[in-house]
């Protein structure tokens, strides 16, 4: 069988291996979100999409893979609630969740072993719910990822290059980061 056939009979669990522990620390991040934004139908989007974040981010830490079955629903689940309560700004959540996916698609198909396409359906996500705001969140997700990334290279040198990180949690912080700093608009 293939890498390729292989990975796609892999499918990502539903839920981390210390699920209770995540849905606490996810149902905080949520509560901190909705309290930064104020009351509005679109914090309560903004708040329960980085609850899931939070989950999906767990999922990848400790399996390295992104489920599809949570991630594109509430992609669209975003992207829904975005053109129902302001369909002014679902054009702009539209073309960054194309934008931040995009960007992502490239760089996995310039770095197939580095990315996957887990990555870019999680980019899609953060566009979607972050609108222009997305590029803030990946950038101080690639900034939280130098930590361990140097941590790597430190402790196994050249050897830690080719040392595989999780991503999908570093981008769901700075998701969450973003959504903490600027409030859901």
């Amino acid at each position: 069988m293939s890498a390729l056939s292989q990975s796609a009979a892999v499918s990502a669990p539903l839920r981390p291996t210390r699920a209770l522990a995540t849905a606490g620390v996810a149902a905080g991040v949520a509560v901190a979100v909705l309290v930064r934004s104020g009351p509005s139908a679109w914090s309560v989007v903004a708040a329960a999409a980085a609850g899931v974040l939070v989950w999906v981010g767990a999922i990848d830490l400790e399996t390295r893979l992104l489920p599809n079955r949570i991630v594109l629903p509430t992609t669209g689940i975003v992207l829904a609630a975005s053109l129902f309560l302001g369909p002014g700004g679902f054009a702009e959540h539209a073309i960054a969740a194309l934008a931040a996916g995009g960007f992502m698609f490239v760089a996995a198909a310039i770095r197939p072993g580095d990315l996957g396409m887990g990555d870019v359906k999680l980019a899609l996500l953060l566009g979607a719910l972050l609108g222009r705001s997305v590029t803030t969140a990946l950038a101080i997700g690639f900034a939280f990822l130098l930590v361990p990334a140097v941590y790597q290279v430190a402790r196994h040198g050249r050897a830690g290059l080719r040392r595989h990180i999780a991503l999908g949690p570093f981008l769901a912080a700075g998701a969450v980061a973003t959504l903490l700093l600027q409030g859901a608009s």
